[in-house]
């Protein structure tokens, strides 16, 4: 077992920072803050310090950002799908039948997502309030289609594709699980699922939450109220454990020119008061060598108009 020690970044905290991933065209880090409905971007240097470069105001809320091979990038934000153009200006492509509403009157809100090799868009959904079975997962197909992958989630969350793109990887925070599917890369559909990970005996350890694959086929999950991103085999034997000052880990990726710095996101959300102040660092993003590179995000391939649900 390797234990590592994650080591803070000196940009900015975000209010409930989400979902990095690494833009490779552009050598760029892309992360959102989800509550306060923002697009975050930095460079990573040699020395695997992050410099910020830019901060794009979407509004509402942003579950996850992707880069788009069309130019700019695609997000999940509010109730659907918002192409963020290079100039830094959102633009809804598609609201979803059923998704939004507030927060306050059972509404819905897009969150974490990711592309396959192909290029297609997979995000999901999440009640405000964490509703059991009112998330779903969504595919964005490289026609503009728009269709529902699976219905009946609580917290859809992390996803990530194996190297050789035959499994899809999936986690449900309320269901505290992650699913390993077979998974066909020429028409993106989801197989046989199984559950390669499952929190729900052992509340003290955390849930998954957002999650990546790196270059040998394993799987790392931020462990949401765990303060630790975990390496897991695809048999779901523990491998490494990575150790962060803050409780609540939302995802990580694997960013830099080698692909081999692990970035791993915080939230301050959900915390008292009282844990604020012992968790200064609640937010910020955090940084770990473990010795092993990852892929970089695959773009979205599909058109920038004209999506429609199938």
């Amino acid at each position: 077992m390797i234990h590592l020690q994650a080591t803070a970044a000196a940009l900015p905290p975000a209010t409930h920072g989400e979902g990095p991933v690494w833009d490779a065209d552009r050598q760029e880090l892309l992360w959102v803050d989800i509550t306060a409905g923002r697009v975050r971007r930095a460079t990573v240097g040699a020395d695997g310090v992050l410099a910020g470069v830019a901060v794009h105001e979407v509004g509402g809320t942003v579950g996850v950002v992707v880069p788009a091979a069309g130019g700019g990038w695609l997000l999940g934000a509010g109730p659907g799908i918002t192409h963020l153009t290079a100039d830094g200006e959102p633009r809804v492509l598609l609201e979803l039948p059923g998704e939004g509403g507030s927060a306050d009157a059972g509404g819905t809100r897009m969150n974490d997502g990711a592309c396959d090799r192909a290029g297609r868009f997979f995000t999901g959904t999440m009640a405000f309030d964490e509703q059991p079975g009112a998330g779903a997962l969504y595919r964005v197909d490289l026609d503009g289609a728009v269709s529902t992958v699976l219905d009946g989630l609580t917290v859809s969350n992390g996803i990530g594709f194996s190297p050789d793109d035959r499994t899809v990887y999936l986690s449900d925070s309320g269901a505290a699980v992650v699913w390993a599917f077979d998974y066909d890369l020429a028409t993106g559909v989801f197989g046989q699922r199984r559950v390669l990970l499952d929190f729900s005996d052992d509340p003290a350890s955390g849930v998954a939450d957002g999650l990546t694959v790196d270059d040998e086929g394993c799987l790392w999950t931020a462990l949401w109220s765990g303060a630790a991103v975990r390496r897991y085999s695809p048999d779901g034997e523990l491998l490494a454990v990575v150790e962060v000052p803050t409780d609540n880990t939302t995802s990580c990726a694997f960013a830099g020119a080698g692909r081999d710095l692990l970035v791993i996101s915080t939230s301050q959300h959900g915390l008292s008061d009282e844990q604020r102040a012992a968790q200064p660092d609640a937010g910020r993003l955090f940084t770990a060598r473990p010795g092993v590179p990852g892929a970089a995000a695959n773009p979205y391939r599909g058109p920038l108009t004209g999506l429609h649900v199938r």
